[in-house]
């Protein structure tokens, strides 16, 4: 069994996606502190203007894990969210295709990790990327860093397992190998894809790939 593991985003980009692809399982890190200023709440779209951060309002202290984040209502950032996203891709090919993706903007939110784990169900089903979703915060992993890892491995009976590409600066190869693990190390090479605009815009949200290629998103995030 291949697995991979990744910390909830929101509107994930593309490397992650084509990382999940590769495994039969994964893994939401949502046991681990919160990290200010990350993926974990906001992530870019384009715009006429240049790439725009679309950033969820949270609370949390310095300790607070991602399971137990909550999303700062008081601020009317659904409405803005879907405002720019409008604004940036209604004349986008698939625009009518992710209308679906309203949804999560007009009903209200009160967790971050529920937030982001309901979109990334939706765009993998969009993407027909089949995959069992674990969360960690369901489980006790015994260790750090790739201790840790390792006994995610074996708890969930794991032969092969996929880190990012900063996983190699981390990776304990040789406790892997005693292990009767498989370490594989994604290198992802971003695809440039039509889009809008004379220039491309690399590394935005999955949101960008699916506005304007609908169901060809898949073919062109694993090429």
């Amino acid at each position: 069994m291949i697995l991979t593991a990744h910390q909830p985003c929101y509107l994930p980009w593309l490397g992650l996606f084509a990382k999940i692809a590769q495994a039969d399982t994964f893994v939401l890190f949502d046991d681990v502190r919160y990290t200010p200023r990350s993926f974990e709440n906001r992530n870019k779209i384009w715009t006429s203007h240049g790439s725009q951060w679309l950033t969820v309002p949270v609370l949390h202290d310095r300790d607070t894990k991602i399971k137990d984040v909550q999303i700062n209502n008081n601020l009317t950032w659904q409405r803005k969210h879907w405002k720019s996203i409008e604004q940036s891709y209604h004349k986008a090919a698939y625009w009518e295709a992710m209308l679906e993706t309203e949804w999560y903007y007009r009903w209200p939110q009160t967790s971050l990790r529920s937030l982001t784990y309901q979109m990334l169900r939706y765009f993998l089903e969009f993407l027909r990327i089949r995959v069992d979703i674990l969360r960690a915060s369901d489980y006790t992993f015994h260790g750090t860093k790739s201790d840790a890892i390792i006994d995610m491995c074996q708890q969930l009976g794991a032969s092969t397992y996929i880190f990012g590409g900063e996983g190699l600066y981390y990776a304990d190869v040789e406790a892997f190998e005693a292990a009767g693990i498989e370490c594989r190390f994604q290198d992802y090479q971003h695809p440039v894809y039509s889009q809008f605009g004379s220039e491309f815009m690399s590394h935005l949200s999955i949101i960008d790939l699916l506005m304007h290629h609908g169901p060809h998103a898949r073919e062109i995030l694993l090429t």
